[in-house]
């Protein structure tokens, strides 16, 4: 192997996934809440599953209400059937009792 390609290898070997560096930077930097919205967004989909995460993104978190944008109110009357599931799924995934409401509006759907 020649040293460019070893080179590669040590720097690869050596990547941290950006969630970690802005979990480490924010925590210094904002409150709790802020870090906990963060670690929301890093396990929103596998806590709703596929076919919600499509059409719901959680938007905003505070005092224990988490706002989410949804795709049509279509969404919002199935997911207001299913909010203390997700609430459930939520607060499992974080290992805490994290979130006690949520408010379900219609809003742009990031990635």
């Amino acid at each position: 192997m020649d040293k460019k390609n070893e080179m590669t290898r040590k720097k690869n070997s050596k990547l941290i996934h950006i969630s970690d560096i802005l979990n480490s930077a924010l925590g210094k930097y904002r409150p709790a809440r802020d870090t906990d919205m963060t670690r929301i967004w890093d396990i929103w989909d596998s806590a709703v599953g596929q076919a919600i995460a499509m059409n719901a993104k959680p938007d905003a978190f505070k005092d224990g209400h988490l706002t989410v944008n949804v795709s049509s109110s279509a969404w919002i009357h199935q997911l207001k059937f299913l909010e203390k599931e997700i609430i459930s799924n939520i607060n499992k995934q974080m290992d805490k009792n994290l979130i006690k409401q949520i408010r379900f509006k219609i809003g742009k759907i990031h990635s």
